[in-house]
């Protein structure tokens, strides 16, 4: 991909040289001097070129050697309008995010909060199971790590003895 935005820009710089040194050669010709440096983009001295007849040559025939610069330096402009690189890489790709991500902990992590508010703050694994349709080990862990963050307390319910994860905020 990269060889090719490459390729693609070296056949347009390429092209834009053939061009330009056909406009000069026009200057030489006796038609007017000066539209290859229009063409690339230096408008007041194409102008000057245009109404003394290339500087009275002098300047057309330097340009010969200065086109291949005028046309490197354009086709570098031309990038950075485009929002480009000298390169042709995007300088400042936008990265849109249509939703945010949210890891399956995460997700669990509110199905249980929602669970624990439904039973008064607290919750059982094996309620959190029931109300998540999640794996044992799974709503354990999220339980447990919960409880490492501080957002919620361990228990036992005093009428089975399970633990219970206690919610403060909810209760």
């Amino acid at each position: 991909m990269k060889v090719e935005a490459k390729d693609k820009h070296y056949d347009k710089e390429k092209e834009r040289m053939k061009i330009s040194y056909m406009l000069n050669v026009l200057g030489f010709l006796g038609f007017t001097g000066g539209l290859h440096r229009l063409y690339n983009g230096k408008v007041a001295t194409g102008l000057l070129w245009m109404f003394t007849l290339g500087l009275f040559g002098l300047g057309q025939f330097v340009d010969l050697f200065l086109i291949p610069n005028m046309v490197e330096e354009r086709e570098i402009k031309l990038r950075l309008k485009a929002g480009l690189s000298p390169f042709g890489v995007a300088q400042n790709p936008q990265a849109i995010a249509s939703e945010i991500y949210q890891s399956p902990q995460e997700t669990l992590m509110v199905e249980l909060l929602k669970a624990a508010e439904n039973r008064g703050g607290k919750l059982s694994v094996t309620q959190g199971v029931l109300d998540t349709g999640a794996k044992f080990s799974q709503v354990e862990a999220t339980l447990q790590e919960m409880h490492k963050s501080g957002y919620v307390g361990i228990g036992n319910n005093p009428e089975n003895g399970a633990v219970t994860y206690i919610f403060h905020e909810l209760t």
